[in-house]
């Protein structure tokens, strides 16, 4: 029976795909045992057990940023926090680790050097985050998601993505999706949301521009989020949500989407084969606008740059593409080459080739 630890946590963006590697994992082998490790703090805190997997917990250590308390108790807390990790690696006898950046995981590259355990790492984003740059001097081998994210002797292999997306069947389902918002099968449908929050500036360029959408002959169905005070105009092919529940079904009815370029979104999206156009979130290191790029040098996607974007962006741009039906195929064909759905078992070989090692 071969122990797998997997590590990261903290935000949706690293456990999602930890979650979709030890869903991967059972499937493959239902003897593995799979463990989790992660924050008392994090959302793998919530998750992991719901999802029927323990998981153990070491102490939040941020890398320090600036010269603050923080800064002076790191050469404490760090080095308590690997050894609590070489104890976890000894007592339950894990054979390999697989990291997924965040909090838990620069602990556990460290202790399974120590402990002379192989150890894999995964990088969501484009540009990688301190933790992964540091794991990946000495992984047995660093899986990442976008072509050209510069991590040492990296080897693209997608995302790891959750099974409704992976399995989901978009004809399908647009019928019933269709029903669930109360829109128009047969119609075509413009997808617009910007995360759980929602995105400012997405809803207010739709606000200022859904009729003229509507009158190009397309449908909408618009994720507000969740802090939106955007009202609803109630006009019929206009939906507007403030959360989707039923993101599966959402995407199912989607024949485009406008969205943020968060490197979970640009994954699911490409893997579906749904052609996008992307406007990345301005705020943090430029992430979300390398996040893209990989499908918008591919031809699937558009950019918008985030200031750029408004009502008569909208008007002079996207309404043109949705009415030119030879640029959306284009752009459809060339998602379906751009997208995975194998993510998570490509992740795995990783982790084979380095036990098998």
């Amino acid at each position: 029976m071969t122990t797998y630890l997997l590590a990261g946590g903290g935000t949706a963006g690293h456990v999602n795909p930890l979650l979709a590697v030890a869903d991967a994992l059972r499937a493959r082998d239902p003897e593995a045992q799979v463990l989790v490790l992660g924050t008392r703090e994090g959302l793998e805190a919530r998750l992991v057990p719901q999802r029927g997997y323990e998981l153990l917990t070491i102490d939040k250590v941020p890398f320090p940023r600036r010269p603050d308390a923080a800064a002076l108790a790191f050469p404490v807390r760090f080095p308590r926090a690997v050894r609590t990790v070489r104890e976890y690696l000894r007592e339950h006898h894990v054979d390999v680790v697989i990291g997924f950046g965040g909090y838990a995981a620069a602990p556990a590259y460290v202790a399974a050097r120590r402990e002379r355990i192989p150890f894999v790492v995964h990088e969501a984003n484009a540009r990688p985050g301190m933790a992964n740059v540091l794991g990946a001097r000495g992984a047995a081998a660093v899986g990442v998601t976008f072509p050209g994210t510069p991590l040492r002797e990296a080897r693209v292999v997608g995302m790891p993505l959750r099974r409704e997306i992976v399995d989901l069947d978009r004809a399908a389902l647009r019928a019933e999706a269709a029903a669930e918002f109360g829109l128009d099968p047969a119609r075509p449908v413009l997808l617009v949301f910007g995360g759980s929050l929602g995105a400012r500036r997405l809803n207010e360029a739709i606000a200022g521009s859904w009729q003229d959408l509507l009158d190009a002959g397309w449908q909408i169905l618009h994720a507000t989020g969740d802090r939106s005070d955007m009202a609803d105009p109630h006009a019929q092919g206009y939906a507007v949500r403030r959360y989707l529940d039923r993101m599966d079904l959402a995407f199912a009815l989607a024949d485009v989407v406008l969205a943020r370029s968060g490197a979970a979104t640009v994954s699911e999206i490409s893997a579906l084969g749904i052609p996008a156009i992307y406007v990345p979130y301005a705020v943090g290191n430029g992430e979300q606008r390398l996040n893209a790029a990989a499908a918008v040098e591919g031809g699937a996607a558009r950019l918008i740059p985030d200031g750029d974007l408004d009502p008569d962006r909208i008007r002079d741009e996207v309404v043109p593409l949705l009415q030119d039906a030879a640029a959306l195929e284009a752009m459809t064909r060339a998602a379906a080459r751009v997208g995975s759905r194998t993510g998570a078992e490509d992740l795995i070989a990783l982790a084979d080739e380095a036990l098998a090692r």
